[in-house]
């Protein structure tokens, strides 16, 4: 089925353009907006003095040092970006904000309307320059994600040609599917950018030529949803569907709502409600419709459209920048004239609860928070701090230093920092079984000899059979590697050469080789009674270490 026909108006460097308007600043200046301590964005003038986007702070102000430094503010890029959506608004129905600076209307209405898609296009570009003198661009093909990158470049993709167009475009473009406004998952799209490039994929098409299966088994189901969009098709074909009409959250507000601290704690009850129903029937939102109407009878409506569902503090955050907006933003006849008295939330569009997996403390409701926070409290109080442990994610090479367990209500901080790029890393996915001591492990060849590993990290042979601790061998139907990996490597050079002082902590050096096995079902009905699902197939990662292997993790 043809993902459905889309307009898409693109502001270039939004959020430089909203801090260089809010600071005042002349569009000759080179600016940048900066988030931890990264480019965010820059404007044209600082591009052409070397600054790029994920470039450092120092390196960007050494490139040029006369750049005007913002902090990066989302409620400030909302607030300024309303008059650009209500100019377009004016125009068309439908119009869904993707996020501040990019927007998306269905063409289909409106090519009709104005005659023709391209015409289309001419009055959004009058109509911006008319009314709000902001510069955009304008992409028309079928599809969200498709419809993104034609207006990056100004083009019209004939219906049916985007699968076409989007072959050639380089693998990185698929991080313009990440939702900017939420930092872990534009970190998790740039991190299997970086994977994709390093098993050889370069371009969109590429990517869409591997099939969906081996796409979900190798790198799990979000790369799942940017392959069905690398394809040219919708990123949820399936799951998507119409909410109940039941699902409308809504406030009455006495006094009327007039400033923006007002708006952040009304906008976190809605928000919560709208969680709490939707948990109840096992749904989570990708496109919320915030509405709004003030003491004089004026309605404001505004919808939004997420990459992935929405969580009760990004609702709320939406919310909060949306009221801003609309309150603050907008100037002259655009500007309500008077406070909103009547909040509302409505889903637009839903998808299975499996989309949004929240854990055990990260519930719908602040109630159910504290009341687990306590019970876990009191477990502490009576078998001490150790007894309630919680599991940090973290980065690194080897599975071991991944995973650190804090006690509950100590800080939540990593072994080692996850945003580093850890080459040498098993990539996603992780096993499901991490024992916590290595099994040990015997692996032999086709002739029955013990498989080694050379001194240029290479197997001696192919691996054919696999014995874990102890345990009758099992025939490999299929294997991958080896993966090497040598860690502070430079520490007896440290120790050893001359000249050099001695680290204060000694770290011994670490070298392993990964290889990833599928053993075949035990062929041995008797041996496989009373062995549940470890009689069949199953998947281990094997680690060649000290001159013996280990079994590290198990897939099942």
């Amino acid at each position: 089925m043809m993902p459905p026909r889309r307009l898409v108006i693109w502001c270039p460097d939004w959020p430089v353009v909203a801090a260089a308007r809010a600071a005042g600043l002349g569009p000759l200046v080179p600016a940048a907006v900066f988030a931890a301590n990264r480019v965010v964005a820059c404007s044209e003038t600082a591009r052409g003095s070397g600054v790029r986007r994920g470039m450092r702070r120092r390196e960007a102000q050494g490139r040029c040092p006369e750049l005007v430094v913002c902090e990066h503010d989302p409620a400030r890029d909302v607030r300024l970006f309303e008059p650009v959506v209500a100019a377009v608004e004016e125009l068309m129905p439908g119009v869904e904000v993707v996020r501040p600076g990019l927007v998306a209307v269905p063409a289909r209405g409106p090519a009709r309307y104005f005659g023709s898609e391209g015409a289309v296009a001419e009055r959004v570009v009058d109509q911006l320059d008319a009314q709000v003198g902001v510069e955009c661009r304008i992409g028309v093909a079928d599809g969200l994600f498709a419809a993104v990158l034609a207006a990056r470049r100004s083009e019209h993709v004939a219906p049916g040609r985007s699968r076409e167009f989007l072959a050639p475009l380089p693998i990185e473009e698929i991080d313009q599917l990440t939702d900017q406004l939420n930092g872990q998952r534009a970190a998790d799209q740039s991190e299997l950018v970086d994977l994709l490039r390093r098993l050889g994929i370069r371009t969109v098409g590429e990517f869409a030529a591997l099939s969906s299966s081996d796409v979900s088994t190798r790198f799990g189901r979000a790369a799942l949803l940017v392959h069905r969009a690398a394809g040219g098709g919708e990123e949820r074909p399936v799951e998507r569907r119409r909410p109940p009409s039941d699902l409308v959250v809504e406030e009455e507000l006495d006094p009327p709502l007039d400033r923006v601290d007002q708006a952040a704690f009304a906008a976190k009850i809605l928000a919560d409600q709208l969680h709490a129903r939707l948990g109840e029937l096992g749904l989570a939102c990708t496109r919320l419709g915030i509405s709004a109407r003030t003491e004089h009878g004026e309605e404001l409506h505004r919808v939004w459209r997420c990459a992935e569902p929405l969580t009760p503090a990004a609702t709320a955050d939406r919310v909060r920048w949306q009221l801003d907006g609309w309150l603050n933003g907008r100037s002259g006849r655009q500007r309500p004239t008077a406070g909103v008295s009547v909040l509302s939330l409505r889903p637009e569009e839903v998808v299975g609860a499996g989309g949004l997996q929240l854990d055990l403390l990260n519930a719908a409701t602040g109630e159910a928070d504290a009341r687990a926070g306590r019970a876990l409290a009191r477990v502490q109080g009576m078998l001490g701090p150790e007894a309630v442990l919680t599991g940090v994610l973290g980065g690194g090479r080897d599975l071991r230093d991944q995973v650190r367990f804090v006690p509950w209500g100590d800080e939540r901080r990593p072994a080692l920092p996850a945003a580093r790029p850890w080459p040498g890393r098993i990539p996603s996915p992780s096993p499901s079984v991490v024992p916590d001591s290595p099994w040990p492990a015997e692996v032999f060849d086709g002739d029955g000899y013990p498989v080694g590993v050379t001194d240029r990290h290479r197997l001696t042979a192919a691996p054919c059979r696999v014995g874990v601790s102890g345990g009758r061998s099992r025939a490999v139907s299929n294997w991958a590697g080896p993966w090497p990996v040598a860690e502070r490597w430079w520490a007896e050079l440290l120790a050893d050469g001359a000249g050099q002082t001695t680290p204060a902590v000694q770290v011994p050096p670490r070298s392993s080789v990964r290889v990833q096995v599928v053993l075949e079902p035990e062929a041995d009905p008797a041996a496989a009674a009373g062995a549940d699902d470890a009689a069949g197939e199953v998947a281990l990662l094997l680690v060649h270490e000290g001159g013996r292997w280990w079994v590290q993790g198990a897939y099942r």
